[in-house]
């Protein structure tokens, strides 16, 4: 999945931000790494654009927009704006995700969402810590040097115009992850739902107390090893990883909010309710913990939800007790769902070895196939039981029904986003009419003829947007414009469903391609290569 991060900075030296970009650095110091000679280390791969810049450097670009408009020139003043967007590491092998394609996103979604911005666009092609996810990152001079539309992140009339800063308030930042996860629906790509939290969450001071902790705990533990000692601790886990770690047993084990306080104070934490919210003391600490600092999986609506479940297993039951757990199982105790469907393990297709021996194969590759046929038999027949098929009939009312049913969620996938790029069109009429206003108001006060002639000539454009969305408004019957905050809300909505749908739509397809490998290979197990439409076989022939 992609993810979004926003860091703002007040150095003033934006020739830093580039060598972040271009020079390796260290991951916890975050100072330059240095070779024997004591200079910079150039990353080994990256993709490098810069925006806005007037083929300046873009760090001389931003100091001269700076004093032309006389911004950014105390030390308090927010000097940049530094995005990133990382996306999931299976993308590349996956999803085809590469460099080059990465950085072409990056570019557009920084044009789109960050117009009049000096901007510097950069694609590294590993993460920091080697875990193969490709990431851009997009560093924006705070200050706009050019007028802009009316974005629908943005609050106030200043936020469009020349020499005024860019905000990224907590709205811009839904914004901006809304568009991130369209942006990866468009291309294909991995995505989670990013506005509506994490059931663990982790910022990014607890990412790297984590990282740090670990480093240190191996160091302690290589002589151990070296030695054949195992060590005693070998994962780091941090206070509030230790904390999550309470509150999930005392949870496993209560059936109402008394119980679960008893619990937990008997560890020593201290849990408060206040104005709907929880939050939890630790011993070593004077100010408690949020369950916002948490994850959702710590919230009061979760935790009362989990003992209501645990109070209900509790009671007697009629019938079907182990059922009932199953499916009735908390995100907090186990956070795995129900599988509907056999695990996936790397089914593939079987080779047809006399085909390819007829185009010139080896006895070599003839032993490999074999061997490599085998295994995957074993896998058909493995995913065969697993489903519960007891002949192909079976199999093939499964492969027509999951069909069906991929065939439905992309039909309710296509509704959606249909509805979704209206609601964006509709967007984009209102933000430009509103833009309009105050040329709109001015003429409403002149009154002679001639100089209303005159006004709506010099603000030509103007009338011309607005008269434009005026017309759009008319077709589609809108009398009354919705408020560009409810607008907002609904199209967030929308997204969320359309991430949901999509993921949706990606599992049914991997189960009806798994069903299509295991007929397929049953077929040739059965040595029948040809395709069978229109009649059904039975294992025993």
């Amino acid at each position: 999945m992609a993810i979004l991060k926003h860091i703002s900075s007040k150095n003033a030296d934006y020739g830093a931000a580039e060598q972040y970009l271009l020079f390796q650095h260290d991951e916890f110091t975050m100072k330059p790494v240095l070779d024997e000679n004591g200079r910079l280390i150039p990353r080994e791969d990256y993709r490098l654009s810069a925006l806005n810049c007037n083929g300046e450097d873009f760090a001389v670009a931003c100091m001269r927009a700076n004093l032309r408009y006389g911004k950014n020139q105390k030390r308090e003043d927010v000097k940049s704006h530094h995005y990133i967007i990382s996306f999931d590491p299976r993308d590349g092998t996956d999803n085809g995700l590469t460099a080059d394609r990465a950085q072409e996103l990056g570019e557009r979604f920084c044009k789109e969402h960050f117009p009049g911005h000096q901007a510097l666009v950069c694609t590294h092609a590993d993460g920091h810590n080697h875990s193969g996810n490709i990431h851009v990152h997009i560093v924006i001079n705070s200050l706009r040097v050019e007028e802009v539309p009316f974005l629908p992140y943005m609050e106030r009339p200043a936020d469009t115009k020349a020499g005024c800063k860019h905000r990224c308030t907590d709205a811009a930042m839904r914004y901006f992850k809304s568009e991130v996860m369209e942006l990866c629906h468009r291309e294909g790509l991995y995505q989670i739902d990013l506005l509506n939290g994490s059931k663990t969450r982790v910022t990014d001071r607890e990412y790297w107390a984590r990282k740090k902790g670990q480093a240190e705990l191996d160091k302690r533990n290589a002589p151990m090893i070296a030695d054949g000692i195992t060590p005693r601790q070998t994962k780091f886990e941090t206070d509030k990883d230790r904390l999550r770690q309470t509150i999930r047993a005392a949870l496993s084990a209560a059936a109402s909010f008394e119980d679960f306080s008893a619990l937990l104070l008997r560890e020593g934490v201290t849990v408060k309710e206040s104005r709907g919210r929880l939050s939890y003391l630790t011993p070593d600490r004077t100010k408690p913990i949020t369950a916002r600092k948490l994850g959702d999986d710590f919230d009061r609506a979760a935790v009362f939800a989990v003992l209501a479940q645990n109070a209900a297993r509790a009671a007697p039951q009629p019938e079907a007790i182990e059922e009932h757990q199953d499916h009735a199982e908390s995100p907090l105790q186990a956070g795995k769902a129900p599988k509907n469907a056999p695990k996936q393990d790397g089914l593939q297709r079987l080779v047809d070895i006399q085909k390819k021996l007829s185009e010139g194969k080896g006895r070599g590759y003839e032993q490999w196939a074999k061997l490599y046929n085998l295994k995957q038999a074993a896998k058909t027949l493995s995913v065969y039981q697993e489903y519960g098929f007891s002949s192909p009939d079976e199999l093939d009312a499964a492969l027509t029904a999951a069909y069906a049913d991929l065939q439905e969620s992309s039909s309710r996938l296509k509704e959606l986003e249909t509805t979704l790029r209206e609601k964006k069109e509709l967007q984009r009429q209102v933000l430009a009419y509103a833009k309009t206003k105050p040329t709109r108001e001015g003429l409403k006060k002149i009154k002679a003829e001639k100089d209303r002639a005159a006004y709506r000539q010099h603000n030509e454009s103007d009338f011309i947007i607005a008269e434009a969305a005026a017309r759009y408004f008319k077709a589609r019957g809108i009398t009354k414009l919705p408020a560009r905050k409810d607008l907002q809300a609904e199209i967030e909505r929308l997204t969320v469903r359309q991430n949901t749908g999509y993921n949706e739509y990606r599992e049914k397809k991997e189960r009806v391609k798994e069903l299509q490998t295991v007929k397929r290979n049953i077929e040739q197990m059965l040595r029948r290569n040809e395709p069978q439409r229109g009649r059904r076989q039975d294992l025993d022939r």
